[in-house]
């Protein structure tokens, strides 16, 4: 079935559909985003390239982009983590990127006002674009290149975490949010031909809602989103949302106790209306009781148990799971030694 991520619809026949499908079947098994990992490395997957920092000016933005290497680091001096045992993704290049987006928004990069639209940056706009390639598209690539990584990984070993990615807002066609590429969607791609996955679940917790990847596989059989999100803040996306399987819609305000037993229901329906063979979390802090964004009042335990709650989801059904952030260690913490 043709995704809202496919190429042009179909004429003559459908001819146009299936060159536009082995189009991306190739660009996928050309790939270099997949190769093999030593047993000696953990399913953790993170790049010093992630972060953004140029100038300051990252810091005009409330959403912390210098956040995914203080992650790192809080793993590695709680003991969790081994520095020389995480994976480093490579990048993904512009033929890794067309499998989703199409060569006039990629183009449309290439201005640097339209990266800072995206990005909500607006002095962003005032850069040459070879500096915003470098410093701010950059980063976001080699993320990209981690959340491909990270379903192959999750495949063998049972699950695995990138430290960076969830750029949950951005579709085929448009970015937004702090989303400039749909690393959501290419890694459910990429698990289609790679892996020989044919049903893969979207569990979206961050307090927004979900709507690049809820665009990207309209009508997609193959996918099931669950996404339990803040009605009352960006992105606001009705024509999205027509294409949620299952929306659970959480009011500003909302506590710890409320949360965990709407996050219980959700799962257990989830769990009766899908059978997944990936699935690909997306577990967002911004649910913190204090976000100035997310606007709910979920405690640092409160999200403890919802990720423990998720990864018991994948592990008791026996799918493997990707985890996503843009997460703290709090989270992280307790997922690793879960598995």
């Amino acid at each position: 079935m043709a995704t809202a991520s496919s190429s042009p619809p179909a004429v003559s026949g459908g001819s146009a559909a299936t060159d536009s499908e082995t189009l991306r079947k190739n660009q996928i098994l050309s790939s270099k985003l997949y190769f093999d990992v030593p047993l000696t490395k953990v399913p953790v997957i993170y790049s010093s390239s992630y972060d953004i920092a140029f100038l300051g000016i990252e810091k005009l933005h409330p959403f912390d982009s210098s956040k995914w290497g203080r992650v790192r680091g809080f793993l590695i001096r709680d003991g969790v983590l081994d520095k020389k045992r995480t994976v480093e993704p490579v990048e993904a290049s512009k033929d890794d990127l067309l499998v989703v987006h199409s060569e006039s928004y990629l183009n449309s990069l290439k201005s640097s006002l339209n990266v800072s639209i995206i990005v909500e940056v607006p002095p962003v706009a005032l850069l040459p674009n070879c500096l915003v390639q470098k410093k701010v598209l950059y980063p976001f690539r080699m993320q990209v290149g981690g959340t491909v990584l990270a379903a192959k990984l999750a495949k063998e070993r049972g699950w695995a975490i990138n430290l960076g990615g969830g750029f949950h807002h951005c579709s085929a066609e448009s970015g937004g949010g702090f989303c400039v590429y749909a690393d959501i969607s290419l890694c459910i791609h990429y698990a289609f031909v790679r892996l020989n996955i044919s049903r893969v679940m979207i569990i979206d917790l961050d307090a927004h809602q979900g709507n690049g990847h809820e665009m990207d596989f309209a009508n997609d059989s193959r996918v099931y989103i669950l996404d339990m999100y803040n009605p009352e803040i960006y992105p606001r996306d009705f024509v999205a949302r027509r294409h949620i399987n299952q929306r659970v819609e959480i009011v500003s305000g909302t506590r710890t106790d409320e949360y965990l037993k709407q996050l219980d229901k959700a799962l257990e329906v989830a769990g009766h209306m899908f059978d997944p063979e990936l699935v690909v979390y997306n577990a967002g802090t911004d649910i913190l009781d204090g976000d100035p964004l997310g606007l709910l009042k979920v405690s640092p335990d409160g999200i403890t148990s919802r990720d423990e709650k998720v990864f018991r989801f994948a592990k008791e059904k026996s799918i493997p799971i990707v985890m996503l952030t843009s997460a703290s260690w709090l989270d992280l913490w307790d997922c690793i030694n879960m598995v």
